[in-house]
């Protein structure tokens, strides 16, 4: 089974918790860090600075499609940052952790 990192950016703490919790509860991610991010980017044609709300969301390959139909469903942004990161290496123990709480 492939480990995964899923990188989300949310516009409020509010809306990056609700996620969050969603996805622990559902057994989509074994744990997801909320970290306070400045993000620059364009969108419609318009240079944007602002205060967002990253998910460092852990979890596993199999699980990657529901996950990301989740992420689709709860957020507010129209085309929200969903990106997969593999897990190359890690302390086993925490492997072995986040394996256990993504068992279904």
């Amino acid at each position: 089974m492939s480990r995964i990192i899923v990188l989300s950016t949310c516009g409020s703490l509010r809306e990056a918790r609700r996620i969050s919790r969603d996805l622990v509860q559902g057994k989509l991610a074994a744990c997801v860090s909320i970290v306070s991010v400045n993000s620059c980017y364009r969108w419609k044609r318009k240079l944007v600075n602002e205060q967002e709300w990253l998910l460092i969301i852990k979890s596993n390959s199999q699980t990657f499609l529901k996950l990301k139909r989740r992420i689709v469903e709860l957020h507010s942004y129209k085309v929200p940052e969903i990106v997969s990161l593999k897990i190359d290496k890690g302390s086993r123990p925490y492997l072995r952790w986040l394996d256990s709480e993504l068992a279904q």
